[in-house]
């Protein structure tokens, strides 16, 4: 039988199709803008103006390495004229670059983070996808026409390298890498009759937190003489909840965008940490401030925060946010982060990343890319490295001879070679194979704010002295959920794009069936007229 579609049944298809391509298309994100195809050369007769976004946290040593690399690489493209601006956290540059989206006034270069960069990426044609000029002959990583000696694909770290993928692209290259530690004041520790373990458990860190909670008669603690101790403290949350749902093997989120993270769980650990809370032994930064000042100030046993901030921590840390006379001598002893299995320990890993910046001008593409290669190369990456406990991203940066030899020097004094500091880089050298990194989409930050949340608010509400039960708990979950706009799915629940995709067929099909239908009915009903 031969059918022919007239005009009311061409409509239905049309709007039919239209329906489910656009749902096909909602699926996949409006940020995808495929690869960029490099320029086959490099337009030396023109000038360029690139603009550099980065974090830096008072550290002149550190702005002194963005000068340096600057300063390096316009010697060598002296066309390209690249401004700094610095920020003072993470957070700003995120927000400032959302406005800029919007006027489409983006920096050319950014070091931001993964999370941050799958927000940027929903808006097309943001973010460059990378792998067209990872691979590029003349200016990909090692190309022949880059005038410097920049690495290649192969030795850039691969954990490292992974974390900048998601959404099918690479959207970013790493620029440092740091994990989180815990600082620990040895003397304290064996004190109240301690043996400090080479791998730190929860239970061992809540029993020796609970211990250091005795006073003497006029109320000092017996084991610093002073009226304040917080024995543990935690900087990021959000990292505290993260790892040790990591470490239970429970759920946080999957790699399509699932929301685990109101589980039992989490729950038991919010329980964990609601019974600390209450007698003192636990405390977070946002509500007692930097770990670091109690820390220093002996008033702290376990302080927890990035390797990057190792420089702050100890009697000894050239950088200190207290006064001399608070100041308070023991040896400090660098491990990682609390463990639920110390033989298969698991910390995150973490640090800032750079990506690029999409420009009507694939001229001035190129020319930040080159810049962000140049980030990358040795002296940069190694002098970077120098002045925190982060560690370079390439293998060859990690094992060239100046990386070795500071390493090396451990200990001999108190600034570059602060043994603290470099306590805290080893500490991630070693410990690479066991670090993780969380699921990367548009969201996910959102998802990190939330994990942190869930701590911050039940440690407040014990402090307030708020009735903390079940019914607490569930309101918890639904109040920090809509805070963020998260919606928690079940194991083995669809996504929502994906439902709606389904959904969409489905009644595709429904309203084509009921369509034939009737054509059919009213069909037999000609006929039999």
């Amino acid at each position: 039988m031969k059918y022919i579609i007239k005009g009311g049944q061409r409509l239905l298809v049309l709007l039919l199709g239209a329906g489910c391509l656009f749902l096909l298309c909602g699926c996949h994100g409006g940020g995808d803008m495929g690869a960029f195809a490099p320029p086959e050369e490099f337009d030396d007769s023109r000038e360029y103006e690139i603009t550099f976004w980065a974090k830096n946290d008072t550290n002149k040593v550190q702005t002194a390495v963005y000068a340096q690399a600057i300063e390096e690489f316009q010697e060598l493209y002296p066309n390209i004229t690249v401004n700094l601006r610095l920020y003072t956290d993470y957070g700003r540059i995120y927000n400032d670059v959302i406005t800029n989206i919007a006027t489409n006034t983006t920096p050319n270069v950014c070091i931001t983070y993964p999370d941050h960069i799958a927000t940027y990426v929903t808006g097309v044609n943001q973010v460059v996808p990378l792998e067209a000029l990872f691979e590029d002959e003349k200016f990909g990583l090692g190309g022949s026409e880059v005038r410097f000696d920049a690495p290649s694909a192969q030795e850039i770290i691969p954990q490292f390298l992974e974390e900048c993928s998601f959404g099918g692209h690479y959207y970013a290259v790493p620029y440092m890498r740091s994990t989180e530690a815990c600082y620990v004041n040895r003397t304290y520790v064996e004190a109240l009759g301690y043996t400090l373990p080479e791998i730190l458990t929860w239970d061992f860190v809540w029993e020796v937190s609970e211990a250091a909670m005795a006073r003497d008669g006029e109320g000092n603690f017996l084991v610093n003489g002073q009226q304040v101790l917080i024995p543990f403290i935690y900087k990021s949350t959000d990292n505290m909840m993260i790892q040790m749902l990591r470490q239970q093997g429970a759920g946080y989120s999957t790699e399509r965008g699932e929301i685990l993270l109101f589980n039992d769980t989490t729950r038991e650990f919010l329980e964990t940490v609601a019974e600390h809370v209450r007698t003192g032994a636990f405390s977070t930064f946002k509500i007692s401030s930097y770990p670091a000042n109690f820390f220093n100030a002996g008033q702290c046993i376990f302080a927890v925060d990035s390797t990057a901030g190792a420089t702050w921590m100890g009697s000894n840390a050239p950088l200190l946010d207290i006064s001399q006379e608070k100041l308070v001598q023991f040896e400090t002893a660098v491990r990682t982060v609390p463990q639920v299995d110390p033989e298969h320990p698991q910390m995150i890993s973490q640090g800032p990343s750079v990506c690029i910046f999409n420009k009507e001008d694939p001229q001035e593409v190129l020319a930040s890319w080159l810049f962000v290669q140049y980030l990358l190369t040795d002296g940069i990456q190694t002098g970077y490295a120098e002045t925190e406990g982060y560690v370079p991203v390439t293998s060859r940066a990690q094992e060239s001879a100046q990386y070795q030899d500071y390493l090396s020097r451990m200990g001999e004094d108190n600034q570059t070679y602060y043994d603290v500091k470099i306590k805290a880089s080893k500490l991630l050298l070693e410990n690479v194979d066991h670090t993780f990194v969380t699921p990367v989409f548009n969201g996910s930050a959102s998802l990190r704010d939330a994990a942190g949340q869930l701590i911050e608010n039940t440690a407040k509400s014990i402090r307030r002295s708020q009735q903390v039960d079940e019914a607490y708990y569930e309101n918890l979950y639904q109040e920090v959920a809509a805070l963020y706009h998260l919606k928690q799915t079940e194991m083995g629940e669809l996504p929502l794009a994906s439902a709606l995709l389904l959904w969409g067929l489905a009644g595709a099909w429904i309203l084509i069936i009921l369509y034939v239908v009737v054509q059919r009915t009213a069909q037999k009903r000609r006929n039999q007229g």
